[in-house]
């Protein structure tokens, strides 16, 4: 099981950017994804989460609107994409899945649980 995420970088306030999340050892069916990010001394957070027993999708409240997340079941790949971004959002970003069932898959994507398998980051950077 690995989870590769890729697409982030150095972008000026209030542009976009979209990162990727790719699978690899199993498919997203049934499975909770999530995005997490980490700023220098600061604690992570959980920023997106799509479940994908009903594609139900979870954001915390500073991404709500800017961001959307998305999947590709062909790629199995999910997507971040980011829009209006300012200083605050700079960070290492993850992407974590965890295998889910109709039931518990709100727990996870509402930060409750903790996921399973996680990537290894992508730095973000907001700055002008």
């Amino acid at each position: 099981v690995q989870l590769v995420e890729s697409g982030g970088g150095l972008v000026q306030p209030g542009g976009s950017l979209r990162l990727s999340c790719a699978a690899s050892g199993f498919t997203f069916d049934n499975y909770a994804i999530g995005w997490f990010r980490q700023a220098p001394g600061k604690e992570r957070e959980g920023v997106s989460c799509i479940d994908r027993t009903d594609d139900r999708t979870y954001y915390v409240n500073s991404a709500q609107g800017r961001f959307t997340i998305s999947s590709d079941n062909a790629k199995n790949t999910v997507y971040l994409q980011m829009n209006s971004l300012t200083p605050e959002d700079t960070a290492v970003y993850y992407c974590a899945a965890s295998p889910v069932t109709y039931y518990n898959g709100p727990y996870y994507c509402e930060w409750k649980y903790e996921f399973d398998h996680w990537g290894q980051g992508t730095q973000v950077t907001v700055s002008s």
